[in-house]
């Protein structure tokens, strides 16, 4: 199953630097771990925002949840998950 996902982050206004920090680099981290895996096929910045559009190879919605749950930022994100299936007027095999 592929999914695009758009993910805004809004980051509470009250945390220290050191926190913000904190939860950058495991965020990082968490994700790299799941590209390196080929789950996380591809991550862009969106120009200008705290936001990203991902696209998710996956078995399963649940694993596609476990996925995104397990990032450390998720409690502060706003994601909007599509679904998507290959065209039939496409003209190329999938790049996935």
């Amino acid at each position: 199953m592929v999914y695009v996902v758009e993910m805004d982050v809004k980051i509470p206004e009250t945390w220290s630097e050191e926190k913000i920090a904190d939860y950058v680099a495991r965020e990082k981290e968490t994700s790299q771990k799941w590209q390196k895996s080929g789950k996380w096929v591809y991550l862009w910045r969106v120009a200008g925002k705290y936001s990203n559009i991902s696209v998710l190879d996956v078995e399963s919605p649940e694993e596609f949840h476990q996925i995104i749950s397990s990032l450390p930022l998720f409690p502060y994100m706003t994601i909007k998950v599509t679904s998507v299936t290959k065209h039939p007027n496409a003209v190329r095999e999938n790049i996935l």
